[in-house]
Order: structure tokens, then sequence, then C-alpha cells
């Protein structure tokens, strides 16, 4: 009998070593897919086997950066992190979110986890109505260069969701220096519709909901390409569309790669400027614009102006213009709350089928019964 207990001690405590041991591992075993994105090039999620533990990759996450990688490593189930591990750690789900975009929180809103929110930068700007039901116990951290530290300090968030415009934000060093993790979102720098919205998925692990974040976006390239096929499936003609306003002496042009010159062609338009297929916009003179719009039969996004006569403010001379002068003007403002603040800019990225939708009912109206939510007729 005392053999019989003997071994059964032993055996226990093998598992509760093997148990123990197991809880380690290497980054390498970090290298079995879990999500590997259909339309957005730079995030991915990797688990390893055994684990609930998983790797964020996050990859060239700002504009002009050059084989640039940033990890986030969520530890799970008391699992470690990985020896040696040089990027960012999360012991667990992020329960309290510091969010520095209001796209960030569009994508937790559409996963249903808007309420991890504890805290944003510009948060007068923010349409979202559950951030502004809840203002006055959210933390308006501020701008880059301006950050609140110890307002954000106090919010003890879990992880800081960052972006990078033309390198790396100035927020890292200091979130380091107060051990608080972070993460760059990189949604803004897909030019695919798809792609900015799949971006949900990366911010769903995050909160320990990819289940939920997989579900949701799944539905969305369905409803966008159905109506994409709708759109080509009709044979109607491609009206000619210019965009934007000039900024300072110099009108940026999209290139045809670009996220709104996707749309564009997807709900059946003509995208006047077909010179730059490059990945950034290019400047071009004020005369080489007139031309453009004269041909253009639709005029988009133009700047704040809320009519035509403020448009004509700022544009006097592209008042003789077709499009101008046949009403074919529209901007992406139709959402804009009390602060200033665009909805288009904010939640259209988690809603590109209503986007597509919306420039579908301006260039072709007969093949949608919807009316437009994120633009607007100018008048």
């Amino acid at each position: 009998m005392n053999a019989l207990k003997n071994l059964s001690l032993i055996l226990l405590l093998s598992l509760a070593f093997a148990g123990c041991h197991d809880k380690s591992s290497k980054l390498d075993d970090f290298n079995q897919s879990l999500y590997a994105p259909e339309y957005a090039s730079g995030f991915d999620i990797k688990g390893a086997d055994g684990k609930e533990s998983v790797l964020i990759t996050v990859t060239n996450p700002w504009q002009g950066a050059d084989s640039v990688t940033t990890w986030l490593f969520i530890a799970r189930n008391g699992e470690e992190i990985p020896e040696g591990f040089a990027g960012q750690a999360l012991e667990g789900d992020a329960k309290r979110i510091v969010a520095m975009s209001s796209t960030h929180i569009a994508m937790l809103d559409a996963i249903g986890e808007v309420g991890r929110v504890a805290g944003v930068s510009g948060i007068d700007y923010i349409s979202n109505p559950d951030i502004q039901a809840r203002r006055d116990s959210i933390g308006d951290v501020g701008y880059e260069g301006n950050i609140n530290y110890e307002l954000l300090l106090s919010l003890d968030p879990d992880l800081v969701l960052l972006y990078g415009v033309n390198g790396a934000s100035a927020m890292e060093s200091k979130l380091e220096e107060l051990d608080i993790p972070f993460m760059y979102v990189g949604d803004y720098l897909e030019e695919s519709p798809l792609g900015k919205a799949e971006w949900m998925v990366a911010l769903s692990e995050v909160a320990g909901k990819r289940g939920d974040g997989e579900k949701t976006f799944a539905a969305i390239p369905v409803r966008y390409n159905a109506l994409k096929k709708k759109v080509a499936d009709s044979a109607l003609d491609a009206p000619s569309v210019m965009l934007n306003v000039p900024y300072g002496d110099s009108w940026f042009m999209p290139s045809t790669q670009s996220y709104a010159a996707r749309l564009i062609a997807d709900a059946g338009g003509h995208y006047v400027y077909q010179k730059n297929t490059g990945n950034a916009s290019v400047p071009i003179d004020m005369e080489e614009a007139y031309l453009l719009a004269s041909d253009a039969d639709m005029w988009l996004n133009v700047g704040m102006a809320n009519s035509l006569d403020e448009l004509k403010a700022s544009c006097p001379k592209f008042t003789d213009t077709r499009c101008f002068k046949n009403g074919n003007v529209y901007n992406n403002n139709a959402r804009t709350n009390a602060g200033g603040g665009n909805d288009y800019y904010e939640s259209a990225v988690v809603n590109p089928d209503i986007v597509l939708r919306d420039l579908v009912k301006i260039f072709h109206p007969e093949l949608v019964q919807e009316e437009c939510v994120y633009y607007k007729r100018l008048k």
C-alpha cells in the first residue's frame, strides 16, 4: 500500500513539474499561423503548439518604414514571456486600453469591446456614442508632442494603441520608461478598403476576442464584393471623378492603387489622375488640377466645405468647371459632430461596404436604394 502511495505521489509531482515546466517557451515556437490576413498587409498572429499565448507581428507601421518589425506578445494562462524577447509584452488580455486614434475606437466598437477604452486622444473629435456617453470617466491624454503622462499613468492602462506617421511614435520611449505596453496599429497605411477594416481582427486578439473579430470581419467582404460585382455586371458608363482640394500651392493626387482610387473603381467610377501608380500621393500644380477638374463629371472629398459657396471661397477658379456647374460635388463630411470631428475618418474604416454603397449611390443611383451615410451633395 505504501509503495502504491509513493508511486501516486511521484506521478503527481511529475505532472506538476511538467505543468510548471510547460509554462516556459521559446520565441521560435511561435510559428503556427492563427490568423493570416487576406486583405491587410501589416500584421499577422501566430501561436505555439500547446500554448494559449500569442504573438502579434506588425510590419512597417509608419510611412516610409522599410523592413521595420514590431511585436506584441500576449502571455496567457500563466505562461511565461519567451526569454530574450525584445518586443512589447502584455500579461493577459487588455482590459483597459488607451486608443490614440479614433479608428482604434471604431474597431473595438465593431467587435463589441469599446467598453475597454479607458483613454483617448482628442475626445471632442470622437464621434462614437459610447465614448461620448462616458466622457467624464475617460481620460483625454492629449496629442503626441503634448501628452499628459501623469493622466495616462493614472488610467492604469494595460495597453496603449499607437500609430506612426513618418517615423516611430514619440511616445515610445516614455511608455517604455513607465513600463506600459504598446502596439502599433497600421490601418491607415493599408490601401485596400477591406485591408483597413481587417485590422479589427488584430485588436480583437488584444481583447481576447479573436473569434468575434474574425466573425465580424468575415461578413464585410461578402457585402462589399457582392455590391462590387453588381456594379461590374451592370456595365454602366463610368463617370470621371476628381478628388480633393488644394493644400497651399499644390494639389495632392492619390495613387491609382490608393484607398480612394480603389473605392472609386469598385463603385464604377473612373479616377481622373492615372499618372500616379506609386504608393503615395503626389503634388500637381493648380493648372493641371484645373484641367483635370474641367474634364471630371464628379468632384469628391472637398476638404471641410459644407456648401458650394464655401467651396467657391476656397477654390474660386474652379467654379466654371462642369462638375461644379452641374452641382456634382460631394463631400465625405455628412457625419460631423459638434466638436468638428468627422466620422468618415472614424467608423468608415470598419464600414468599407457602406462607403462603397455611398459611392455607388452617387455614380449609379439606380443600383442602390439606401441614402448616403458618409457623403452628402453640396448645395
